[in-house]
């Protein structure tokens, strides 16, 4: 069976104080999260133990690519934006003239 995303039901902090345990385990069981609202205004979530682990695991992602980036920055930080630019867009270029070539002899092979 595959899986579902839980539902997201929004809550009054009352009212989840009233069903903590309830909502807990449905969100263990991974049948809903919880948006929890102060005088209408989202303060909080309860989600899953896997929902927590992915959302760690995309952040960890995040920063290693913005470490990339930054890296990056401080390699070209001497030379112009144009030349940057210039420099991407023949790379890219390559790129596309290679896969095309390679889409051809392909297609070639196969006749």
């Amino acid at each position: 069976m595959p899986y579902q995303e839980p539902q997201t039901e929004t809550l009054k902090i009352s009212v989840v104080r009233g069903q903590l345990n309830t909502l807990v385990n449905r969100v263990y069981r991974n049948e809903t999260r919880v948006l929890v609202e102060k005088s209408g205004i989202p303060v909080a979530a309860m989600i899953s133990i896997d929902d927590l682990n992915k959302l760690l695991r995309i952040e960890r992602q995040r920063a290693e690519d913005f470490a990339i980036i930054d890296e990056m920055k401080v390699a070209f930080k001497d030379v112009p934006q144009e030349e940057i630019e210039r420099e991407a867009e023949q790379a890219v270029a390559e790129v596309r003239a290679e896969i095309r070539a390679e889409r051809e002899q392909a297609a070639l092979a196969r006749r």
